[in-house]
């Protein structure tokens, strides 16, 4: 019986329903074993959406950006998935800002599903059930998977190994042009964009930036992906349509060269390496309250040093 449930949860998935897509998303998020098989299988649905990263400093709009990227998405008659990368509650490990008050007015469009995910303090700031919840808007039939995440600087360098497509979205007036050097997220992107150039500061932001991007340049292969630099403004929508095109215009480079298979491949190298990490903190985990609280009143009396502990814990799990 539990086997068939499970079965008609992922055909109800695939069907593009939406109450079992977040019940899916609840069950991965949980990391229980059951919720396993009915991933392996969606997995073997995916492949088909544009996944499209989406990152910058705090203060850059990256939310308002989400916001009318879809509905200009579903202006075409796209289906828009988004994925929310939130800060984890210390309290609750649950995402902070909850579904997204500021995208409440996108909730009533069938076309579109938001998620909220909290990194749970995930190096990188993507949780695994992010993926996850990736995998399962794709295998439903989203045509466009957008990522946004939390914007807190150096962590920001994963999303390139989640998204396709990694747009960097800075602001005038931040210091965008220092920080992006600094958190290292001016070399992931594909597309960067200055939000809110309606401001009179906006062309000097644009300006540095398209200054670094010439400093970046290298003689090469004359059909690798030039990286532009683009203005664009929620409030009057100026360059959001171009910015679209840009974003479907880098997928079909990445199909015509064949560069999307060396992407893909990247991205499964660091989920597997992900899936390992979260097993073996886990056993870690399980270990506290036996050989881990041994390993710890030998390290401080000094009978044993931090990295011997670490060896001996390790051991302790391979026997198992």
């Amino acid at each position: 019986m539990a086997g068939m449930l499970q079965s008609e949860m992922v055909r109800e998935v695939l069907e593009g329903r939406v109450r079992s897509i977040a019940r899916m998303m609840s069950r991965a998020e949980t990391g229980k074993a059951e919720a396993r098989g009915q991933m392996a299988e969606l997995y073997r649905h995916t492949g088909r959406a544009h996944v499209v990263g989406l990152t910058g400093v705090p203060g850059s709009g990256k939310s308002t950006m989400v916001q009318v990227l879809a509905k200009t998405y579903r202006g075409s008659g796209r289906k828009v998935g988004i994925v929310a990368i939130d800060p984890s509650s210390p309290f609750s490990g649950g995402a902070i800002l909850g579904d997204r008050v500021r995208m409440s007015d996108l909730t009533s469009d069938p076309g579109v599903f938001i998620r909220s995910m909290a990194t749970r303090g995930a190096l990188g700031g993507l949780a695994r059930a992010s993926l996850d919840a990736v995998d399962i808007l794709d295998a439903a039939g989203f045509d466009v998977v957008v990522v946004e995440t939390v914007g807190v600087g150096q962590d920001e360098v994963d999303v390139v190994q989640v998204a396709q497509t990694v747009v960097v979205v800075s602001a005038p007036g931040l210091g965008d042009d220092i920080q992006a050097i600094k958190a290292g997220i001016l070399e992931i992107a594909d597309i960067h964009v200055v939000s809110k150039c309606d401001r009179s500061d906006a062309n000097k932001t644009l300006t540095d930036l398209r200054g670094m991007m010439a400093l970046g340049v290298r003689a090469g292969d004359p059909a690798a992906w030039k990286v532009p630099v683009m203005g664009t403004s929620a409030e009057s929508g100026e360059g959001i349509e171009e910015l679209v095109a840009t974003i479907d215009s880098h997928r079909a480079h990445l199909d015509e060269t064949g560069a999307i298979e060396a992407r893909r491949r990247r991205l499964l190298e660091m989920r597997i390496l992900k899936i390992a990490e979260d097993i073996v903190r886990s056993r870690f985990v399980g270990r506290r309250d036996g050989e881990m609280s041994g390993l710890v009143d030998r390290v401080m009396t000094r009978d044993l040093d931090p990295y011997s502990a670490a060896v001996d814990l390790l051991s302790a799990i391979n026997r198992d």
